[in-house]
Parts: structure tokens; sequence; C-alpha cells
């Protein structure tokens, strides 16, 4: 069992709900977001996903351009990821995921960077548009080095390919609560629930958050319910942009298990 699904499991055990956190890497500066991954795991988040700012985020919503972009503008580059998952991993010990677009991780050497984020601490990837089929070299990789891979189910997703990504996911597969892109939304689609169900007909054993729309503690425990972990990004970003570290703390406190 990995290290992000002992926290899942553990959660479990002891009615806990599990919040994953998304935040970016290099927002506003490099600085800047070491110091704010590391007050979303001291105050709640048991899982955190930290996003590579990427030039063309094609599953990304507004809120999360605009940061990863601003991220670029002050000089972010690909290999900042590994000095941040570094200084994050030496202060906390929640489990620490990198999301990212797949095109990077080829253009930087799939060895290469998996090395280098395991040299960091880091547990693994999530790879929004990396589909199992191309997924090969990762694959073996990640065995060699026990990193994780988070795979992404959505409400397209068919039974034969939902059985594909569930038994290559380690770590959890991310359930997509519906098309279109990230950001918070009044009411989570139904249709979370549906993908859920064809993940646990493939399996019962893996774990799976739902994400994209998140934004309330009400929808975190809902989640819960049918789901193992629910995922919140949009919603701490605004959260930091309107108040700092001090917001992101309160915004943090108040859907998780620490309130």
């Amino acid at each position: 069992m990995s290290k992000v699904e002992k926290v899942f499991a553990e959660n479990k055990k002891n009615g806990k709900e599990t919040l994953v956190g998304y935040f970016p890497a290099g927002f506003p500066t490099l600085e800047q977001s070491v110091e704010a991954c590391i007050a979303m795991c001291e105050n709640g988040i048991d899982v955190l996903e930290i996003g590579v700012p990427y030039s063309d985020p094609v599953m990304d919503g507004l809120v999360i351009q605009k940061a990863t972009e601003l991220a670029l503008e002050n000089g972010f580059r690909l290999s900042d990821i590994f000095e941040i998952v570094k200084r994050v991993s030496e202060r906390v010990s929640t489990p620490l995921l990198v999301m990212t677009y797949w095109n990077p991780v080829m253009q930087f050497g799939v060895r290469r960077f998996a090395e280098k984020l395991k040299e960091a601490g880091g547990a693994g990837l999530i790879t929004p548009d990396l589909i199992v089929d191309e997924a090969k070299e990762w694959l073996q990789v990640s065995d060699e080095l026990e990193l994780d891979r988070v795979f992404l189910a959505t409400p397209t997703s068919t039974q034969e390919r939902t059985d594909k990504l569930v038994a290559a996911s380690r770590g959890f597969v991310y359930t997509v609560s519906t098309m279109g892109t990230t950001g918070e939304r009044a009411d989570l689609d139904g249709k979370a629930r549906a993908v859920v169900t064809k993940i646990r007909t493939s399996s019962e054993e893996k774990f799976t958050a739902v994400g994209i729309g998140i934004s309330t503690r009400d929808q975190v425990v809902e989640v819960n319910r049918y789901a193992d972990g629910a995922i919140v990004g949009s919603l701490f970003i605004n959260a930091y942009s309107a108040g700092g570290v001090d917001g992101l703390i309160e915004s943090t406190r108040s859907l998780s298990n620490e309130r």
C-alpha cells in the first residue's frame, strides 16, 4: 500500500473524510507557493496535488489558468517543481502528488523526471491527458521507483476503458465529476456517482476521489459518502488571491476535518 493509499485507508477506518487539495507550483512565486503548500498541509489537507504550470492547459478552468500564467510570467521553470516538492516534503508528512500534462514530462525525459521526483520526496503523478494505452514507459518506470500514478475516469469513459485505467492506477483514481474544465460549481454533476460506480465495478479495493466543481464543506461530505475523497483546487487559489496565506488557511480548515 502506497503512502497515498494509507491516508485514504486510515481516514476510512476512522470515519473521516479525505480532502485532496490542489495548488499551482510557482504561484505567485516559487517561495510563496512553497509556503502556501505547507500551510494547506498543516491545516487539514490529507493529500496535496502540486500543479505544474503549462502553456496549453486544456483541462484547467479560468482560475487555475490565470494562476499558472502568473507563475510562468514570474519565471517558473519545469525543474523548479522538484525544489518545491523537496522543500514542502521536508516540512510536512502529507503525501505530495505532482499534477502535470504529459508533454512536459516527455520533453524532460520520463525516467529522469520520475527519478528526480522520487529524490525530492514526491509520491507520484496525476496525469490528466495521459491514457493508459500510451503510458507504457511511465507504467514501467513508476513500478521500478514505486511511484503512484493517478489516471482520470470521466463520464464518457466506457466500462472497458475504466477497467484499464483502474487497473493501472495506484494511489487513487481521479473521478471527473462533469465534462469541461475545472472550477467552482454550485451543484455537483450527478454523473460523478455513475463514474464512481464504474470504478467500483472494476475494483472494490482501489480508492477514488472526485474532482472538478467542489467548493463547499457540504459537497466534501456528500462526495465522501459515495467516493473515498474530494478534490478542491480553484477555491483555494481564490482564497489565497483574496487573503494570502491566512485566507488559504481559513479556507482549508473550513473544508477539512480540522475545522
